[in-house]
């Protein structure tokens, strides 16, 4: 598994919604401004993260985004499976993405065996961690004062 920018923008934008959970909306210029992501690709990364219920919206001037459910029921691994696909480093040993590889026999393959063990340890890590723990984790390393939405005018 490799996270693509698309992957690591969705990520970076659910920090900016999860940090502020319990706002109305966060405008989308703020999230791209803060995480430096051009908005015209925020706009679709959001809209997938929409699609699939990670997120909501709400139009107009008043309008953004926000969690659709809490962050601490939003794993890491639901957000990548859904933005890059499988978290498998080689298909034949993804779970939702699988595809029969070249080798002649499956069952006997050294690769194959290495690398179902790669994808266990990287789905039960993503499959652990949360949104919720991922702001943990922002406010624990860039400080508790962080407040993304602090304006001065």
């Amino acid at each position: 598994m490799k996270l693509s920018l698309r992957g690591e923008y969705a990520l970076r934008a659910l920090i900016v919604l999860g940090l502020n959970y319990h706002e109305h909306v966060v405008p989308i210029q703020v999230i791209s401004e803060q995480q430096n992501i051009p908005k015209r690709f925020l706009e679709q990364i959001l809209g997938d993260l929409k699609s699939v219920g990670i997120v909501e919206s709400k139009r107009g001037v008043a309008g953004g985004y926000r969690l659709r459910m809490a962050p601490d029921h939003i794993t890491l691994a639901a957000v990548i499976r859904h933005i890059e696909g499988p978290l498998a480093p080689v298909s034949c040993v993804s779970v939702r993405f699988y595809e029969r590889c070249s080798c002649p026999d499956e069952a006997k393959c050294g690769i194959r065996s290495i690398m179902k063990e790669v994808r266990d340890a990287i789905a039960a890590l993503l499959e652990k961690y949360t949104v919720a723990q991922l702001c943990e984790r922002v406010r624990k390393l860039q400080g508790e004062n962080l407040n993304p939405l602090d304006y001065i005018i």
